[in-house]
């Protein structure tokens, strides 16, 4: 009989083979969504809807499938959802009007709701000192995004976009059958099934959820954003091929989805908030440089013009990238440290709102982006954007986590100062 260790490390496991291969999907029309917006004519905006569709449904089902994860276990609700996208993936490879595409867009979607459902199944498996290494682990399913920018781009050159849907449709279905023979259920993980929706909904009202849903919807709503917008960026921006400049956006998405585990590693060692508080002034200062368009101007000297040209160029871009995915891929496991930290019974709702404010980021950029592009003609408009969200984050974290540790530290030593002084 399997031992409870041997259980718990084949749950992170497969959890984490199968969230891959939902990211895998959830990202797909970065890949795709290029030669389809060739095919159709679309502009910047229509396309950042088209990619960002399956992350609105990814988003949404979230809240309501961390509730059925904690009322019937993890193992159940991930099978069911996995082969409830098999049919829509397939059905992609017919579509061919814009609006067939975000409909079924909409159904794929779904996958993306996969991360509640397993970092709350993957959690209650460890005690409270393992969990934030056990969720950094299963996050690092977020590679996904890589893996879809390594493998479809050959897939769409060697057999056409068409194919993408059709392979993943069946990689979907063997990954849902592996799943279901490689995992436990321990029917102690679940919440009492007198429990009501309203008593899981309690926790909405704890303003901590919204801050860390904040923090979420930058951490992991900008990953996902970026993840769906730097393909087609280096090839608007860069002038890249499609191969070329999916694995250049693949150095971002790799170590934001691998990198997950230490994240979570140092979070149990170091604490959420001094690791989230670090992320959030590392992707400032990426941010703010990534922000600097492509400027050229011109001075009149004694000797004539001098002209100068500013902006970075494909390699310095792609290491703040990279420096960036980093920081988002550390962040994203902080973040649910907070969660396992304080609502260690109420995980999957609280992963729910938190994971759905995240998904909303992600679905809600790469719109605005490209709206932001057809209507400034900036490119690098979008890290301006992501660089506004940062700073808030940051400021609202200092206010209301940092400046009150300084505060009672404060009033600590004036009361140690009065009991010492002489009388």
């Amino acid at each position: 009989m399997a031992t409870q260790q041997y259980k718990a490390w084949s749950v992170v496991i497969m959890s984490t083979l199968a969230f891959t291969v939902c990211f895998m999907i959830w990202m797909m029309f970065a890949v795709i969504g290029i030669p389809i917006k060739d095919s159709l004519g679309l502009n910047e905006t229509q396309f950042g809807i088209l990619v960002a569709t399956p992350v609105l449904t990814g988003s949404l089902a979230r809240l309501p499938l961390g509730m059925w994860t904690d009322k019937w276990g993890g193992r159940l609700v991930f099978f069911i959802l996995m082969l409830s996208t098999v049919i829509p993936i397939w059905l992609i490879t017919y579509a061919t009007e814009y609006w067939q595409f975000l409909i079924l867009g909409l159904f794929v979607g779904i996958a993306g709701g996969s991360f509640t459902v397993g970092i709350a199944y993957c959690a209650r498996w460890f005690p409270k000192d393992q969990q934030g290494t056990a969720m950094g682990i299963f996050g690092a399913g977020n590679t996904g995004s890589a893996v879809t920018k390594l493998v479809a781009p050959m897939i769409v050159v060697s057999y056409g976009w068409t194919m993408v849907p059709r392979v993943y449709a069946v990689l979907m279905l063997i990954t849902a059958i592996i799943f279901w023979f490689f995992t436990f259920t321990d029917p102690s993980h679940k919440v009492a099934k007198s429990v009501t929706v309203s008593e899981q909904l309690a926790a909405l009202k704890d303003p901590r959820v919204w801050r860390y849903s904040q923090y979420y919807s930058i951490v992991f709503g900008g990953y996902v954003a970026l993840s769906l917008w730097m393909t087609k960026y280096y090839i608007s921006e860069y002038g890249f091929d499609l191969k070329t400049a999916a694995v250049l956006a693949a150095a971002f998405s790799i170590p934001g989805g691998l990198l997950r585990a230490v994240g979570g590693y140092f979070s149990d060692k170091f604490g959420a908030h001094t690791i989230t508080w670090w992320v959030l002034w590392v992707a400032l200062v990426c941010l703010f440089f990534l922000s600097y368009p492509q400027t050229t101007f011109t001075i009149k000297t004694i000797d004539g013009d001098a002209t100068f040209h500013f902006g970075l160029n494909s390699t310095l871009f792609t290491i703040f990238m990279f420096t960036l995915g980093i920081a988002f891929a550390i962040g994203k496991a902080s973040v649910f440290k907070y969660i396992s930290d304080d609502y260690p019974q109420n995980i999957g709702v609280v992963s729910g709102v938190v994971g759905l404010a995240g998904g909303l980021g992600g679905f809600l950029m790469p719109i605005m982006f490209g709206m932001l592009v057809d209507l400034t003609g900036i490119r690098s408009s979008a890290f301006m954007l992501m660089f506004g969200i940062v700073w808030v984050s940051l400021m609202w974290m200092y206010f209301t986590e940092v400046r009150p540790v300084y505060a009672d530290l404060h009033i600590q030593q004036e009361r140690l100062r009065q009991q010492t002084q002489p009388q």
